[in-house]
């Protein structure tokens, strides 16, 4: 027997070995999970199978933009992967993800980390971004649940605060760019118009007793969400740095993949009470409630974009800081948009207008710590 022939024949038989477990895996969720399949069988019987080509070309259309992107962004950050691969790429990890019971995820991660990373991307930073992207979407999670236990008068102020700070420190401390003291100026003038901002939706409240168990979701969500940046800044500034676009795709491919560990969970176990979900409750919910979230994850998608561009030019420190003035564009929403404030009393109005003053001033800052490095 050649050398030649002795690694085809290994490799023959790894991929015997891995059908028969995948054959083995799939008995026993047939076996275990029984009562399930019926009930898809029994779902089947009630297809409108007059829409099915229909839906099999708009999910192809839907693939193949996907994986359009990944590639166009890993193009821009100096990683090449062919049309053809990535297509297959984008198809296998999907297939794995929804097939694959308890660890499809996970297994689809590795599965298109690999090939990245086969592709000219640094594993190590791509791990990074991707761990970043894991905890931006169960920080994001949290401040959610927060929301729903305390209300936006103390959630949103307490985990966007926290993440601004400790966030821009920790970016800082990776990419130490710019003025620090006109960026520690505009950090902390952030920081006072978010209070501001919670004071005064505070003043809009119905007396509504704070539960404690909100308050600490609301901190373990800004502290999460205060991660993501610094993991970002080492990806872009160390060994062999990943491209601002690259940085975006790993974020993103992280977060939408822990979609299916940490929305499965929460569904399971709501933080704020409730009996729990069916993941079948999705698909009764408005069509418009949909579309409005996907706009938001697009915009947000867009914005990040942004982010990592601006970042280059300023330092994340910087960049992150601006960034992190969502809740004054969230009160001009509810003041001109749903007329949250209408009828407001004076001291509301008031903490308005310094909210406004203190985050005008916190950009001027920061910009100026760009400037005057």
């Amino acid at each position: 027997m050649t050398d030649s022939a002795l690694p085809r024949r290994r490799r023959r038989k790894t991929t015997a070995g891995v059908a028969v477990v995948a054959v083995a895996v799939l008995a026993a969720a047939a076996v275990t999970e029984r009562s399930r399949v019926a009930v898809s069988l029994t779902v089947l019987g009630h297809l409108r199978w007059s829409w099915l080509p229909a839906a099999i070309v708009l999910e192809s259309v839907s693939m193949a933009a996907f994986a359009a992107m990944f590639r166009r962004l890993l193009t821009a950050g100096r990683v090449r992967h062919g049309r053809v691969s990535m297509l297959a790429t984008v198809y296998g990890a999907n297939a794995v993800s929804v097939t694959v019971p308890l660890a499809g995820p996970e297994l689809a991660t590795a599965i298109l980390f690999r090939r990245f990373t086969r592709h000219g991307a640094d594993g190590l930073l791509a791990g990074w971004v991707l761990l970043a992207g894991v905890i931006f979407n169960l920080a994001n999670l949290l401040l959610m649940a927060g929301i729903a236990m305390v209300g936006m008068a103390t959630a949103f102020p307490v985990a966007i605060g926290l993440a601004l700070v400790v966030g821009v420190i920790l970016s800082y401390v990776q990419q130490p760019k710019g003025n620090l003291g006109m960026l520690a100026a505009g950090v902390l003038c952030a920081l006072v118009a978010v209070v501001l901002d919670g004071k005064a939706y505070g003043e809009l409240g119905s007396g509504r007793k704070v539960s404690r168990k909100g308050l600490v979701v609301s901190v373990v969500s800004g502290l999460l969400m205060s991660l993501w940046a610094p993991f970002s800044t080492r990806a872009l500034t160390h060994g062999n740095p990943l491209g601002e676009y690259s940085v975006c795709v790993f974020l993103t491919l992280g977060a939408l993949l822990s979609c299916f560990i940490w929305n499965f969970y929460f569904m399971e176990h709501p933080l704020e009470g409730g009996e729990p979900v069916a993941f079948s409750g999705f698909f009764h919910g408005p069509a418009r409630g949909h579309l409005l979230g996907l706009l938001g994850g697009g915009i947000w998608a867009t914005g990040l974009v942004f982010f990592s561009v601006a970042s280059h030019y300023t330092g994340v420190a910087i960049s992150y800081s601006i960034g992190q003035s969502a809740p004054m564009v969230a009160a001009l929403w509810g003041i001109f948009a749903w007329k949250e404030f209408a009828g407001a009393n004076r001291r509301a109005q008031a903490y308005l207008a310094l909210m406004f003053i203190f985050y005008i001033l916190a950009i001027l800052l920061v910009s100026r710590a760009n400037t005057a490095a």
